[in-house]
């Protein structure tokens, strides 16, 4: 299974990122430690929104897909 996965932030708000893992729980323990460059400045880390798959290119392309504008307007009205 691949996992395409929104996080916001709990200390910096509006602070919100997407990401792609097949270890939900050890990638949101990596998050919550600081071991991600990317999300170590806003600790802690809640998870928001999951979408499971089967496919890891369907799971790419939905990932990139909520990356681009108007991904961004699909998860602001649908998934955040």
């Amino acid at each position: 299974m691949r996992y395409v996965y929104l996080l916001e932030s709990e200390s910096a708000v509006g602070q919100r990122y997407v990401g792609m893992t097949s270890d939900l729980k050890r990638r949101m323990a990596e998050h919550n430690s600081g071991k991600s460059p990317h999300t170590s400045k806003f600790l802690p880390w809640r998870l928001v929104t999951y979408v499971a798959f089967t496919d890891e290119q369907k799971a790419t392309a939905f990932e990139h897909y909520l990356k681009s504008g108007s991904g961004h307007a699909f998860a602001n009205k649908r998934l955040w």
